[in-house]
């Protein structure tokens, strides 16, 4: 199994231009953002009455994906796993209250058309194709790309 050094390394390859960078660095977590609000956005019924509650933040499609998103991080890194999940609360959050502006689904698709076309351009500039063509795994490996950046900037 390789290392969260080893993704890392892998996955700066495609990404040494500072523009393609800067474009990751609100792209990344748009994307992320918006895949959870799109999750939050798949009707819950049977969840519900399996749980008994309507509890719209906690109790939805996001937050059983999350689960295995997380396990996967859990494999790779335990400090990266905590920076992923209160990231994930995060997004969580914003996508319970975006919600309350009108249907969470157009937001985040919106959200995640904007953020691809971004990650694609940057990838032209870059002159290289995205990670994940090689490997699926690299859409997980960004998100802690970028914080594990913004980790060491604040040290």
């Amino acid at each position: 199994m390789k290392s969260l050094k080893d993704w890392f390394a892998e996955y700066s390859v495609s990404h040494q231009n500072p523009t393609n960078k800067k474009i990751h660095f609100i792209c990344v977590p748009a994307i992320f953002f918006s895949v959870i609000g799109l999750l939050m956005s798949i009707p819950t019924v049977w969840l519900e009455k399996l749980l008994h509650t309507q509890q719209f933040l906690f109790i939805n499609w996001a937050v059983v994906v999350l689960i295995p998103v997380l396990i996967f991080y859990l494999r790779l890194s335990l400090r990266m796993a905590f920076f992923i999940l209160i990231f994930s609360i995060l997004c969580l959050i914003g996508n319970f209250y975006l919600a309350k502006f009108g249907p969470l689904w157009i937001s985040s698709l919106i959200i995640f058309a904007l953020a691809w076309i971004g990650q694609f351009y940057g990838h032209k500039i870059e002159g290289k194709k995205p990670s994940f063509f090689k490997d699926l795994q690299f859409l997980l490996i960004g998100p802690a790309w970028i914080l594990n950046h913004l980790l060491k900037s604040k040290n």
